[in-house]
């Protein structure tokens, strides 16, 4: 039985891909249980173009200087003492926009998917201005400072280890629902049996290896980790997101499998043996939940490196410090073995609540307190 029907506003933000993956699967499973959606990205919300050239900034550092954007998240996102700068008057320019798609919208409860959005909703809730309660879905592994507000009134985690982390910094509800990931990576997918006969007849013998660089194709030297998975007897499939150049370059490679922007996800990684992952993001998250072992490796500075640390230490993945480890730790979790099943298992246990529930839990506790 769904409890009465309630809104949602989910405030997502275009910064890659996952985070709209994240906010799509919160408003289908919302629906499911006969509650109302609208979504917005938090950076059309910012004005006179901002979100637009905060967008170009960011996958332009993320690309091509990436230690100018190590020095960013230093300064901005890791914890550290005394006074640090923060996003704050970036969140203050879009309050009067938020506000007034509250005001049309009427939403019964605000759910921040990126954590702009969450400094958002917490600077607004704290001086009362929005009356709806707000439930932030924090979506990575490691917690940076930049998700937190004491505004906000509830955190939904991807594991009890994030969720503990927020109960620390802000005194304040934070449960661990797992990750957001869509109904089709949990069951088995149609497409893979193509994709497994495609592989067999471009690399006969060779196992399939998902190479993952985002939507944007942010990693480092990915033509010399597809050189060296190939040398090494494995079929590299590298999933380039929206980099035409760098599919191009790669597509040159003998014995490298090219991808583009896919939308057979759970196929595909249905006919790979594993992932090898830079950021910890939503396709690493996708594997998990498809019974894939990912392994970290070169990844992107800030939010990238320290998530793939984190998974690694929490058991839900492997890291691979060099190109000699990284081939040592494939050959392990590509073959059937107890280290590969229990990297399975492990990322599987995550996937144990659901944020929907939460959500309208919150409703129905909001309510009933009135």
């Amino acid at each position: 039985m769904h409890p009465p029907s309630a809104r949602f506003l989910v405030v997502s933000a275009g910064m890659g891909a996952g985070h709209d993956a994240v906010a799509a699967e919160l408003v289908r499973r919302l629906a499911d249980r006969g509650q109302g959606s609208a979504r917005v990205d938090v950076l059309e919300l910012l004005p006179h173009g901002i979100g637009a050239g905060l967008r170009s900034f960011y996958r332009t550092t993320i690309r091509r200087a990436p230690m100018v954007y190590e020095g960013i998240y230093r300064a901005f996102f890791r914890p550290g003492k005394g006074p640090r700068p923060g996003s704050a008057p970036l969140a203050a320019l879009a309050e009067g926009r938020l506000l007034a798609l509250v005001e049309r919208e009427r939403p019964d409860v605000v759910v921040p998917v990126f954590h702009l959005a969450a400094q958002l909703t917490g600077r607004l809730r704290a001086r009362g201005a929005l009356r709806a309660p707000s439930a932030v879905v924090v979506t990575d592994f490691a917690v940076h400072r930049q998700w937190l507000h004491p505004g906000n009134d509830l955190h939904l985690c991807v594991t009890p280890d994030a969720a503990e982390a927020v109960r620390r910094a802000l005194g304040r509800p934070a449960v661990a629902t797992g990750p957001v990931v869509a109904a089709r990576f949990f069951a088995p997918a149609p497409g893979a049996a193509g994709w497994r006969r495609r592989w067999g007849a471009v690399a006969p013998g060779r196992p399939p290896v998902l190479l993952s660089v985002g939507a944007w194709g942010a990693g480092t030297h990915v033509a010399d980790t597809a050189r060296l998975l190939s040398g090494a007897g494995y079929l590299p499939v590298v999933l380039c997101g929206r980099d035409e150049r760098l599919r191009a370059e790669l597509s040159r490679l003998p014995g490298v499998a090219a991808l583009g922007w896919e939308r057979d996800m759970p196929g595909l990684l249905g006919a790979v043996r594993a992932v090898v992952d830079n950021a910890a993001g939503q396709t690493a998250l996708e594997a998990l939940a498809t019974g894939v072992p990912v392994i970290g490796y070169r990844p992107i500075p800030g939010h990238g490196r320290e998530g793939v640390r984190r998974m690694a230490e929490l058991g839900l993945s492997d890291r691979a410090r060099d190109s000699w480890e990284l081939v040592r730790l494939l050959d392990v979790v590509t073959e059937p073995s107890a280290w590969r099943e229990r990297r399975i298992a492990a990322g599987r246990r995550l996937f144990t609540d659901d944020a929907a529930v939460r959500l309208t839990d919150m409703v129905a506790r909001t309510a009933a307190s009135r």
